[in-house]
């Protein structure tokens, strides 16, 4: 009987023995007898790879087997990791519910511009370039499909927030404020590019920029140094004269009936308790507001002479809280760091030893024969050099027609050095509420304010230059910048066992014998500066560096070469450091 050929297959055959299965691969052919199917075995392939086993089985239906590279092309890889990461915290944190209930084009907008800040910060001309399709430096544009927004957009949905700042603040405040708490006062200064904003004034510049305009932005925080509510004024505000504003602020807005106020020793003088604090005290019943600050140099000098302040308080302790009738009614805490008294006695030195180099040029060129200085040149000279390093009250200066000549003050000088290293904390909190340690402790908390404004001028969100004009556009970059570090602080704090931040402070406080010491780092952060591998082996990162390696994980828009029409997205496999990130913050990277 003939046989009637017929087609060669790859047959998969299922065996168990002694619980577990066996497959075995069969390259078959089928063929009909005497009208039955029959089957023939040809070879066992089952110790092919699983891929070429595949291959055949396509190939012996009839498939055309194409490379990968011929079959798609990735159309678009864009980074994605940093952005998955900053927009996934603000999400979790209910940043766009506190922008606005509802989605809107304008809130998507203004959260863009929250991620761009710390994912990198540049003009919104450049970060609307970097949403755009054609431009983009990131995925944020196509996962928040805002690709075709421009600047002048960016610029409406800042106009958009800056009405809602009140309401987020107030929010914030409810989230990280209650009633006893520390509450951190700080301001800095910023300096601008151009003359046309009526923020913009000369004045004390902190960013050593005193030839350009500035404005004076004061930050709340709490104890913790999470931002709760910024503030923009001119540019030649004295900083006590930005505190009633935020009084009213806690008071009126934040509903607070009982904080301590914490700011620094410029921050709430004499004139601020008199003319804000103590008023609002007085007047108002059920108001419990304290403060904590400290001496200016002045007021520290009339303590010390008044008998209040003694070397002999610091014999066997570096604290000691005293009281005085210059300070009726507070409690004053005096405290004598070793090293900071080393270390201002070293630079007052260097200083004077700078200052005097800088004089002997000047009565030298006094006495020269070609082109001696003469008259008012030689004033001004002496001007310029003896106030570049702030001596002046330290020299004893003649100046005649033809001649200049200086001395050190040495009896004030040493008056100076005998205080050095003491610092006193004034403060109306009682002792059953903070203790002297504890009045220390809060004030030294105020570093966490000077570590925001660290973050927001120079390491992460580059507030400054500010290029706008509109006062309202420069209050909504402020505070644009203010929720930015908001996320940021949140995202360090969850990243802290990746990066070189402590993230076990409670720690390091308890190696320390006294509050007055210098802070210590906790001994896991001191292995991670010394191996720079975290616990689990990892390399340690700082944000930045962190940020940049999410970033090389991607999206790709993918398409069939064969259909024009299929397009897909994938998402390059995340490494462990990267997985690790992302299981810390709690947030996926696939959005």
């Amino acid at each position: 009987m003939a046989k009637r050929q017929g087609a060669v297959h790859v047959a998969t055959i299922r065996c168990r023995s002694k619980g577990r299965v066996y497959l075995t691969h069969l390259l078959r052919r089928t063929y009909r007898e005497g009208g039955k199917v029959k089957h023939e075995t040809l070879g066992n392939i089952s110790h092919l790879p699983g891929p070429v086993i595949e291959a055949i089985r396509l190939l012996l239906k009839g498939e055309t087997l194409v490379r990968p590279e011929e079959a798609f092309s990735i159309e678009r890889g864009l980074p994605h990791g940093h952005v998955a990461a900053v927009l996934g915290t603000l999400r979790r944190l209910g940043v766009e519910e506190l922008l606005s209930p509802k989605r809107s084009r304008e809130r998507d907008l203004a959260v863009a511009l929250i991620v761009a800040r710390v994912i990198g910060p540049r003009s919104k001309l450049a970060t609307a370039r970097g949403l755009a399709e054609a431009t983009a430096a990131s995925s944020l544009g196509t996962v928040l499909d805002i690709v075709d927004a421009d600047e002048d957009e960016l610029y409406e949905a800042m106009d958009w927030l800056l009405p809602r700042q009140e309401r987020i603040e107030t929010e914030l405040a409810k989230r990280h404020l209650k009633d006893g708490s520390l509450v951190l006062y700080d301001v800095t200064s910023i300096y601008f590019e151009g003359v046309k904003c009526p923020l913009a004034a000369y004045g004390h510049s902190r960013d050593g920029k005193g030839d350009r305009r500035q404005i004076v932005v004061g930050l709340l925080c709490s104890a913790q140094g999470c931002p709760v509510a910024v503030e923009v004024f001119e540019g030649n505000t004295a900083d006590p004269k930005t505190l009633a504003i935020q009084i009213v602020k806690v008071r009126d807005r934040f509903g607070l009936r009982r904080i301590v106020l914490v700011g620094d020793r410029g921050m709430i003088t004499e004139a601020r308790l008199k003319e804000d604090i103590r008023p609002l005290i007085d007047s108002q019943t059920g108001v419990q507001w304290d403060w904590i600050t400290a001496l200016r140099a002045p007021a520290l000098k009339k303590l010390a002479e008044a008998g209040a302040v003694q070397l002999s308080l610091f014999d066997d302790r570096d604290l000691a809280e005293i009281t005085s009738d210059l300070y009726p009614g507070e409690r004053l805490v005096v405290c004598r760091n070793p090293d900071l008294a080393v270390e201002r006695t070293r630079t007052r030195n260097a200083l004077l030893q700078a200052t005097e180099k800088a004089l002997d040029k000047i009565a030298a060129a006094t006495r020269r024969r070609r082109k001696p200085l003469r008259g008012s040149a030689i004033g001004v000279r002496v001007g310029k050099d003896i106030g570049r390093f702030k001596m002046a009250k330290h020299f004893d200066l003649t100046i005649t027609e033809d001649s200049f000549a200086y001395r050190r003050k040495e009896a004030a000088i040493a008056e100076e050095a005998a205080l050095d290293g003491i610092y006193v904390l004034r403060t109306s909190v009682k002792k059953d509420v903070l203790d002297a340690p504890g009045v220390v402790r809060a004030y030294k908390s105020l570093s966490a304010a000077e570590r925001a404004f660290r973050s927001l001028k120079t390491v992460d969100l580059k507030i400054r230059p500010i290029h706008h004009h509109l006062a309202g556009r420069v209050k909504a970059h402020v505070f644009l910048c203010m929720l930015a570090y908001y996320v940021e602080w949140h995202m360090r704090e969850a990243l802290a066992p990746m990066l070189f931040d402590d993230e076990d402070p409670a720690a390091g406080e308890a190696r320390r014998a006294s509050v007055v010491q210098a802070a210590q780092r906790s001994e896991t952060a001191e292995r991670k500066a010394h191996t720079k591998k975290t616990e689990d082996g990892h390399p340690v990162h700082s944000f930045q560096t962190l940020m940049a390696d999410l970033a090389t994980l991607s999206r790709n828009r993918i398409r069939l070469k064969a259909n024009a029409q299929a397009a897909f997205i994938q998402y390059t496999e995340s490494t462990s450091i990267q997985q690790r990130a992302f299981d810390l913050l709690g947030v996926p990277f696939r959005l």
